[in-house]
């Protein structure tokens, strides 16, 4: 009986030409390979040019056609289209990189319907878990109306919200002003704590904190999407917000990333994530303030400074909750900015 030929997409690891070739076998198709990318037939195999599983002759007949497939000779591998061939990142292999990402992300954005529906109909028979949860993210993301930003436009994701939020941007900046609203209210409880003779000079320091802030809307264009500077938000025009690391790290180990403006389910997950103090809230930065306002013998408190480290990006991180480090942080005030510097006189004779 004559095999079933079936076609396949085929590329080297080396290259970015890539050949049609159809086979009905495992075997069949390792031989037109290696003819057509002349490498000895002994010790070459196949894997997929996705993840880099390399193929048996039960899993070669239960690929699609049109799979896209690597054929590597002895002593090559292949770890994935994201991790790049095991021989190395010469300019033809960067260049075969930065051509791929060009098609696909414009398939993406001209044929996105039609990239959820294969990506569906893919779903359906697919036993590997790893390659089910990639598709899985894929149509969950894809299938999300990230950019709309009006309640009528994505009336899921305001569900449990109060009706007076419009649009997702004002949500979003909302969240951001309650956190420092809450920030500010931990500096104003710790009152208690401060010498009753510094008590006074440490609420004048609160207003003049509180003012600032209000002056500014709580700093709530970091979450704004449509913050028109882009130094003043944290996150891209499309919405994605990318963690900065633990307080000790200067990038996330693990590149996390989320977009909250694209489904009611990322908005919530976004409530875990951190702005974290560099320099300590609680143990350092207000129990410092508290220490300054109570022997400043005569010195003026630099209150912007402990604003900046309270309130800013100069001392907050955007943290996933993995990385929020709850160790002590053993950071400290610096002690040259506590205090503003005295103005020198100049007699005039």
């Amino acid at each position: 009986m004559a095999e079933l030929l079936r076609p396949f997409r085929l590329r080297g690891v080396d290259g970015p030409q890539k050949f049609g070739v159809a086979a009905g076998s495992l075997r069949g198709l390792l031989r037109k390979g290696c003819r057509l990318l002349q490498l000895p037939l002994a010790g070459s195999r196949l894997c997929l040019y996705e993840d880099g599983t390399e193929l048996t002759e039960s899993y070669f007949r239960a690929l699609p056609p049109q799979t896209e497939l690597v054929l590597l000779g002895r002593g090559q591998s292949w770890r994935g289209c994201e991790c790049g061939a095991g021989r190395g990142t010469g300019a033809a292999s960067l260049a075969a990189g930065a051509t791929d990402i060009e098609r696909l992300l414009a398939a993406l954005c001209s044929q996105q319907d039609a990239v959820v529906e294969a990506a569906r109909k893919l779903l359906t028979d697919e036993r590997a878990p790893r390659r089910q949860k990639l598709l899985t993210d894929l149509i969950h993301n894809l299938s999300e109306n990230i950019l709309a930003e009006d309640k009528e436009d994505d009336r899921k994701w305001f569900e449990g919200l109060e009706s007076r939020f419009k649009n997702k941007s004002s949500y979003m900046r909302h969240s951001c002003e309650s956190r420092m609203r809450g920030y500010m209210r931990e500096v104003s409880g710790f009152i208690s704590n401060v010498h009753p003779a510094a008590r006074d000079a440490y609420r004048a320091v609160i207003d003049l904190m509180t003012d600032k802030l209000k002056s500014v809307k709580y700093n709530g264009c970091y979450f704004d999407r449509r913050e028109k500077e882009e130094a003043a938000r944290l996150c891209t025009v499309e919405g994605w917000f990318s963690c900065q690391g633990p307080f000790d790290r200067d990038d996330c180990p693990c590149k996390h990333s989320i977009n909250p403006y694209s489904n009611r389910e990322s908005r919530i997950l976004f409530s875990t994530w951190n702005l974290d103090h560099i320099i300590e809230k609680k143990r350092a930065v207000v129990p410092e303030l508290a220490e300054a306002v109570k022997t400043h013998d005569g010195r003026e408190v630099n209150w912007e400074y402990f604003y900046q480290l309270l309130f800013t990006l100069d001392n907050l991180k955007l943290v996933h909750i993995a990385c929020h480090k709850k160790t002590t942080h053993n950071l400290s005030c610096d002690k040259t900015k506590i205090y503003r510097k005295r103005k020198q006189n100049h007699e005039i004779s």
